[in-house]
């Protein structure tokens, strides 16, 4: 390059720049480099992060709005990422990658990177996954129970470390961002995410979601083994009308403080990077469109300093025309629109909403700003590949130890008659049920897809293999006349989100039939209860000398056995209030009228 071409380009540099700041990037939109200012090559090895105002000030609004939109990974085909600007892709629940590695999801990453790059200034984007109780939309990936079982340990202290073992395997695949975790406060069990939230009270919100929050980011954030971490779905997602997802919240505001608030306050107080804004509606508003929440309440009496993102597609869920939900929705003070498909669109409704004053420059600014701080504090500007020689602890037996932890932790024995638990190891024991043998189903939703399936879905221990593995194979019996006990494992079988909503939470009549046959053999009966909510369970419990209820305890089945067999003496206790029939649904403790069958906090020990 002569000195000639060096002096016209950085002439052109400086003048774009005065343009930028004289017409808030308005009119020299056009006006750019023609190569980068960092080679790409440079930059894949990592810069210092620059300075957020000057480089806010550099930026067009197309670059602006760029860094505002989130598009899902499958809708990117070609060079989007560099075309548009694009600050983040996402991964869908069900867009899974083949093979589904680690490598592959690195490659994958690397190359979008790469483009993000590549583009005028370099800014590195961010890829965000559903990771919620581990990395599970990987076969191999450690995947811990659900929040509603950690809810069930009252251990800060283990769900920390829960979070630092997820946050490890996502940033192993190039997975910056987790959209966990989920600090709902479920107060309807008929409520499809039930499970999602650590339980009823804002006390369990409040003592996990900080807990959670600095083990997913570390002890500092741009430390290549930590994520960002995403406090969801604000607010009141819990408390809707009836259980019904994305339904309405008609409670009072004081209520909402009360109740579903205390969580985000303090996730933001341990420094949580994002915010997810709730589907949702709030005494008929939608959450999206909620200013009083989103900014005068998170970003100032909460004092939030990070970003909020939409949830998929939310915009597009409001009332009104889509130019006018992205106006309210933005102007509420959402900051990413995951726009997961329509990102075209997005991008010019936001531009001519700017363009005719519907939308002003300081609130893109402030936007864009929040993202860039996030982005610098999370170090992808120094470390923006994947940090691929983490993948050798990916699923490591040093993980699962601590899976198999969580697992015992947050085992709740609800009944045991006779002192029948915990099991001699030295007993014939008869395994039965529909969820004894089925990864899938201990797993739930979320795990290799956004439903879940039953099977083998992923590496891990049955409850049957557990159980038969502290037997040694030899008290393992195929028939329960041959059997000393009986244990039998019933429950839910996996969903997510509406899917899962269930206006009659009972145990399935195969289920129960496989109760009452096993009470029948006249041998004491063991019932292991695999689910995400509570259920009814009156009708049924008579048959069964002992209740152990194991939630969806993930891959690491051994921990129930640990329980079941005494090598762990039981100290968890109910998240959830247990109804005593479907007509005390819903409730809580704190009722005027509280008479559950089992109360919240009640577990029994050995």
């Amino acid at each position: 390059m002569t000195n000639t071409t060096r002096a016209f380009r950085s002439a052109l540099r400086f003048a774009a720049m005065l343009c930028t700041i004289a017409l808030g990037t308005l009119g020299c939109s056009k006006m750019r480099p023609a190569e980068p200012l960092v080679p790409v090559s440079q930059r894949a090895a990592g810069v210092p992060a620059p300075d957020i105002d000057q480089l806010l000030a550099q930026m067009t609004l197309e670059e602006k709005v760029g860094q505002m939109t989130q598009v899902s990974r499958v809708e990117l085909h070609g060079a989007e990422v560099r075309e548009v600007y694009l600050g983040s892709v996402l991964n869908g629940g069900n867009d899974l990658l083949s093979p589904n590695t680690p490598s592959a999801w690195a490659d994958a990453i690397d190359r979008l990177q790469m483009q993000a790059l590549g583009t005028r200034l370099g800014i590195p984007m961010i890829y965000g996954v559903d990771a919620v109780h581990g990395h599970a939309e990987l076969r191999g990936a450690t995947v811990f129970p659900h929040n509603i079982g950690l809810g069930a340990t009252r251990n800060p202290e283990l769900i920390e470390k829960v979070g630092r073992i997820a946050a490890l395997e996502i940033a192993a695949t190039g997975v910056r961002w987790t959209f966990a975790p989920c600090i709902a406060v479920p107060r309807d069990e008929r409520w499809g995410r039930t499970y999602e939230g650590f339980g009823e009270t804002p006390e369990l919100a409040s003592m996990f979601a900080p807990a959670m929050v600095k083990g997913l980011q570390g002890e500092k954030l741009g430390d290549p083994k930590s994520v960002i971490a995403c406090a969801k779905h604000f607010v009141a997602d819990g408390g809707t009308d009836k259980g019904i997802d994305q339904g309405d919240a008609k409670i009072s505001e004081q209520e909402l403080r009360a109740i579903h608030l205390p969580g985000y306050a303090a996730a933001v107080k341990a420094g949580v990077g994002s915010v997810m804004v709730s589907y949702s509606a709030w005494n008929g508003q939608r959450l999206h469109g909620q200013k009083f929440l989103i900014t005068d309440v998170l970003k100032g009496e909460l004092g939030f300093q990070g970003f909020v993102v939409s949830d998929w597609e939310g915009i597009e869920q409001m009332s009104t025309s889509y130019k006018e939900n992205v106006a309210n929705a933005i102007n509420a003070g959402v900051d990413m629109a995951m726009t997961a498909k329509n990102y075209r669109q997005f991008i010019r409704t936001m531009k001519s909403l700017v363009n005719a004053n519907r939308i002003s420059m300081s609130r893109i600014d402030d936007a864009v700003r929040r993202i860039l701080r996030v982005k610098a504090a999370a170090g992808v500007w120094e470390h923006p590949m994947a940090s691929r020689q983490l993948a050798a602890e990916f699923g490591s037996p040093e993980h699962r130890v601590i899976a198999r932890d969580a697992v015992r932790q947050s085992m709740v024995v609800l009944k045991n008659d006779k002192n029948v638990l915990p099991l001699n190891k030295s007993a014939k024991v008869s395994i039965a049920g529909s969820k004894a043998n089925d990864m899938g189903s201990q797993c739930g939703g979320w795990t290799v897809g956004w439903q879940g399936t039953t099977g083998a879905v992923t590496p891990g221990t049955t409850i049957q293999r557990a159980i038969e593995r502290a037997v040694a194979g030899k008290g393992a019996v195929s028939s329960s006349r041959d059997a000393d006990v009986v244990v039998v494992v019933v429950g839910e079988t996996p969903y997510a989100e509406s899917a899962g909503d269930n206006p009659k939470p009972f145990l399935s009549g195969t289920d129960r039939g496989a109760i009452e046959s096993a009470r029948k053999s006249g041998k004491p009966v063991v019932t292991v209860l695999i689910t995400g909510r509570p259920l009814v369970i009156g009708d049924w419990l008579s048959f069964t000398d002992a209740l152990v209820v194991a939630w969806l305890p993930g891959t690491e089945g051994e921990g129930v056995a640990d329980v079941l067999f005494g090598d762990y003496k039981p100290t968890g206790k109910l998240p959830h209030s247990f109804p005593r029939s479907l007509a005390q649904i819903p409730i809580n403790q704190g009722d005027a009228k509280y008479d559950p069958l089992f109360p919240y906090g009640f577990g029994l020990s050995y």
